[in-house]
């Protein structure tokens, strides 16, 4: 990455981070989600349910057009992804050079209830084909070397389990009777690789894990965080190929970033293993 690009992407870091900085307050009154239900043309409100998959769905999309707004107040347009399961969901354009482009992310989660210090954790998308072949154009809106940057603007919120687990019907006139299932909005915007974790993410799918301590996240202090870009770079690239010998001498997926530093060690010493 040149001077140029660098320079574009602290700039950009900057401003998406005092961007996240205000979305609480419009997500927000009292602490309590604004958003109460669905309306219909006969102004009945229909509540929404705690999903996760709702909330965060809803959460997007209150937000998009705040989110088209400061991309045109920084000078950037945005890109949406081409398919639902392309990566990134927002390409952000520079208008003066459109070989500056950064990818975002939307991500959601809640805190666990038993431990709010703590969030369910999210994935940074997928370390396969795409990330491990830089010029790759599976499943990506541009090839990912392409990019100057790689970021998640996340928001963490407490989620109300026990409310409106089931849709019910209001008057808009009630609206302040309907109880939120969401509270407590923290917004955040940091750069993939310095909240990532060395785990995959949920599912079978070849996804990347984040952290899960709320204060690391928000500072952008990852397993990565002290080693650098490269160094996530080689890991996740690596992960489910490289294979490291057991305690028995037999080979078996590297599964931690300690076993990478401790075989990238090895290469770096006597060159007798090789990385992708």
């Amino acid at each position: 990455m040149n001077e140029k690009q660098l320079a574009a992407k602290k700039e950009f870091s900057n401003q998406l981070q005092k961007f996240a900085k205000t979305l609480p307050r419009m997500l927000q009154s009292d602490g309590a989600w604004k958003v109460r239900g669905f309306i219909d043309i006969d102004c009945n409100a229909y509540t929404i349910s705690s999903d996760t998959k709702i909330v965060s769905k809803v959460l997007e999309l209150c937000i998009f057009p705040l989110i088209m707004k400061f991309a045109t107040s920084i000078g950037y347009r945005i890109e949406l992804a081409k398919k639902q399961n392309y990566y990134p969901d927002l390409t952000f354009v520079n208008l003066t050079d459109p070989s500056i482009m950064f990818a975002v992310d939307l991500k959601t989660t809640y805190r666990l209830p038993d431990n709010p210090e703590v969030c369910n954790g999210f994935t940074l998308g997928s370390h396969g084909a795409y990330f491990t072949n830089r010029n790759s154009t599976k499943n990506i809106q541009h090839p990912y070397a392409e990019y100057s940057g790689h970021f998640c603007l996340g928001i963490i919120y407490t989620r109300h389990e026990s409310q409106l687990e089931e849709t019910l019907m209001y008057h808009l006139d009630q609206l302040d009777q309907i109880p939120a299932v969401a509270s407590d909005f923290l917004v955040f915007a940091q750069e993939k690789w310095k909240i990532a974790s060395d785990k995959g993410g949920s599912g079978n799918t070849a996804n990347i894990g984040s952290i899960k301590n709320i204060p690391d996240i928000i500072e952008g202090r990852g397993v990565f965080t002290d080693y650098g870009e490269d160094y996530f770079d080689g890991y996740w690239m690596n992960y489910g190929h490289m294979q490291i010998p057991d305690s028995n001498g037999n080979p078996r997926p590297l599964k931690s970033f300690k076993e990478y530093l401790e075989y990238r060690n090895l290469y770096e010493g006597n060159g007798e293993a090789e990385e992708r």
